[in-house]
């Protein structure tokens, strides 16, 4: 399985990449300005200072004065104005993409610098000026940013755009344009050479960032968005229809999440697909899966199916959007259920449905969906339903957890305790409703300087090791919003969870962990190189494993026990439970089967050897990202299309 970056979620990818940018920016500049380094460089620093002006010229004068005009603001906001203007009104294909490609560095350079130089506060350099001083920090320098926001950028297009050699010379001298604006900086003494490099870095960093999101795959997201749109209640009777499952379809709606509007076209969708035995339910603070466990007749793993309560309702009330069903219904031949909400309604759904045989479909309208993204599906909710209806049913895990003041639960994304639940915990509600999942970047800054505590984890039975972390999080599923690899090759049907402890110590601690996962979060691979990174994952050696200097340490097994010093905040699928000092967690392979929509892949290259007959089976299977190798004897068949009791 793989991770689908669409046209939703370029926003929250830009926002958590441009976040991890303004941290690492103010971490090296506080790293070059305090102690010990900022001791080392300071004498080096100076007598480069002092070199240069010592040794002014007016020829030199002259060329840097213009140089500094070049990069400065006003010059760059007319430049940018006059790119911006030529792609979208000179004659041929309108460069929609490339326009906002070109503004958006420039913009969001300018916006990381002006918080660095809050953040970070530099005296300039103790020689002569030839410019005027402005009052921000010395660092990072916001001319050599600007003008590699803006000439960089150009220079991308011309080697991506252009054709032939002369793209080489167009791009070979935009390039110059940066070095020759951080050497005029330095000639006039308006900064530090740690400041141009930080300048450099804050520019390139951006490029990458902003290209990232605007540039990379824009026709298949373009493709998802226009189907997002034209799927809607009068056009859903011309979705492509799926085999229909037996049985009724539940429907669990969040009522919040999914709104009247939405309500009505997932019901749309559901009818061109077939469905037209419907039973709605709402959720509640008491009730998270609604009245599920008595539509099915189940039980969840804490205890009995909760009572129906809601009142007033019909037989009739019970087939529209909105409606409970009476306490007197008796539980019906239920063949597919269907939830509207987030990943905490999605978890409590799933929590009743495991091991029940009965399929699950997620329409992701809630604040992180990260298990619809974490499964291939589009995050526009329509298209995702539309999409699963048409593919097949798939086994995943889902993770089992106990612990002291915690009854047992199931999880389908992450389990979690200290810094990450504390975030979960302190996000405002009304911010959540206003900013989506960039509520919980506001909450995590108060817990910035949260001390370490002290941990030990076992896996497997194995030896118990003892560790300093300021968070612990075990995945079923590694990937966070905006392409974040928190676990890197977790995969939710591996019949494994990865665990991992992030313990970063100071400004150097941080640095490195936030860049770690920055470079992987930038790393430009295909969906091919996703799912083999997710295949070879799994055959490495279950251990321990520490990266970014020991910020990051890495665990994998089927049964996690943690245990703490202190009472720890404690978070399931980004729903706040109980304190506690004591996380026992174990993984349920294949337990709860999803509907999911076919991803066709290239055909593998055919082996040496002869190889047995392949089913349509297999070959569904291989299409949803199972590896073309043998399960451990303990673990189910992975992704294998599931029939289920009710005819799916």
């Amino acid at each position: 399985m793989t991770t689908q970056t669409d046209t939703a979620a370029r926003p929250s990818r830009l926002l958590v990449l441009v976040s991890a940018q303004v941290t690492l920016m103010v971490g090296l500049g506080l790293l070059v300005t305090r102690d010990p380094l900022a001791g080392l460089l300071t004498s080096v620093e100076d007598r480069v200072s002092r070199g240069f002006a010592a040794d002014r010229t007016h020829m030199a004068d002259a060329v840097s004065s213009g140089l500094s005009v070049l990069a400065g603001t006003q010059s760059i906001v007319a430049i940018t104005l006059l790119c911006v203007a030529a792609l979208l009104l000179l004659p041929g294909a309108t460069r929609w993409a490339e326009a906002v490609f070109i503004s958006a560095s420039v913009a969001t350079q300018s916006a990381v610098f002006l918080i660095v130089t809050v953040c970070v506060r530099r005296p300039r350099p103790a020689v002569p000026h030839l410019d005027a001083a402005p009052p921000t920090s010395s660092f990072p320098s916001g001319h050599v940013g600007a003008s590699v926001a803006l000439f960089g950028g150009l220079a991308v297009l011309a080697l991506t755009r252009l054709r032939g050699r002369r793209r080489y010379v167009v791009a070979g001298v935009l390039l110059l344009v940066p070095p020759l604006v951080a050497l005029s900086r330095l000639y006039r003494g308006m900064h530090h050479p740690t400041d141009v490099v930080g300048g450099l870095v804050n520019g390139t960093l951006t490029l990458l960032v902003i290209g990232s999101v605007v540039l990379a795959g824009r026709t298949r997201d373009s493709a998802d968005d226009d189907r997002g749109s034209r799927l809607s209640a009068d056009s859903a009777p011309a979705a492509t229809r799926s085999r229909r499952t037996a049985g009724r379809v539940v429907v669990v709606r969040h009522p919040h999440a999914c709104d009247d509007r939405l309500a009505d076209r997932v019901r749309a969708v559901l009818e061109a697909h077939g469905h037209r035995d419907q039973h709605w339910t709402i959720t509640t603070a008491e009730r998270p899966s609604g009245a599920l466990a008595e539509v099915i007749g189940t039980r969840t793993p804490g205890g009995t199916a909760s009572d129906a309560t809601a009142s007033g309702a019909t037989a009739s009330d019970a087939s529209t959007p909105g409606a409970d069903p009476p306490a007197a219904v008796a539980p019906v031949a239920v063949g597919l259920v269907v939830v509207c909400g987030g990943d905490g309604t999605v978890r409590a759904c799933a929590d009743v449905l495991a091991g029940t045989g009965i399929p699950l479909a997620v329409v992701p309208c809630g604040t992180g969906n990260l298990l619809a993204r974490n499964l291939g599906l589009p995050l526009e909710p329509a298209v995702a339903l539309d999409d699963a209806l048409g593919g097949d049913c798939f086994g995943i895990d889902v993770g089992r957890v106990s612990g002291d003041r915690l009854e047992p639960a199931r999880f389908t994304v992450m389990a979690g305790a200290g810094f990450d639940a504390a975030m979960v915990r302190d996000a405002s509600p009304r911010l959540k409703a206003r900013l989506g999942w960039a509520a919980y970047l506001l909450a995590a800054a108060r817990h910035l300087r949260d001390p370490r505590t002290r941990v030990s984890i076992r896996v497997d039975g194995g030896p118990r090791r003892r560790h300093r972390a300021r968070m612990v999080v075990v995945g079923n599923v590694g990937t966070l919003q905006g392409g974040l690899e928190l676990l890197p090759g977790a995969r939710a049907d591996s019949g494994r969870l990865d665990v991992v402890l992030f313990a970063p110590e100071g400004a150097a601690g941080w640095l490195a962990a936030t860049g770690h996962l920055l470079s992987r979060a930038l790393r430009p691979r295909s969906t091919t190189q996703r799912e083999t990174a997710g295949i070879t994952a799994d055959s490495v050696e279950v251990g321990r494993r520490s990266v970014a200097g020991g910020a990051l340490t890495y665990y994998r097994g089927r049964h996690i026990d943690i245990r703490f010093a202190g009472a720890q905040p404690r978070e399931l699928d980004g729903d706040a439970v109980a304190d506690g000092r004591r996380l026992t967690v174990e993984t349920e392979p294949g337990a709860l089967l999803v509907r999911l929509p076919r991803a066709p892949r290239p055909a593998p290259v055919r082996p040496a050897t002869p190889a047995p007959r392949r089913t349509r089976s297999d070959a569904v299977a291989r299409a949803a990202g199972v590896p073309d190798r043998p399960a451990p004897p303990d673990v189910p068949a992975p992704l294998a299309p599931t029939r289920t009791p009710a005819g799916s």
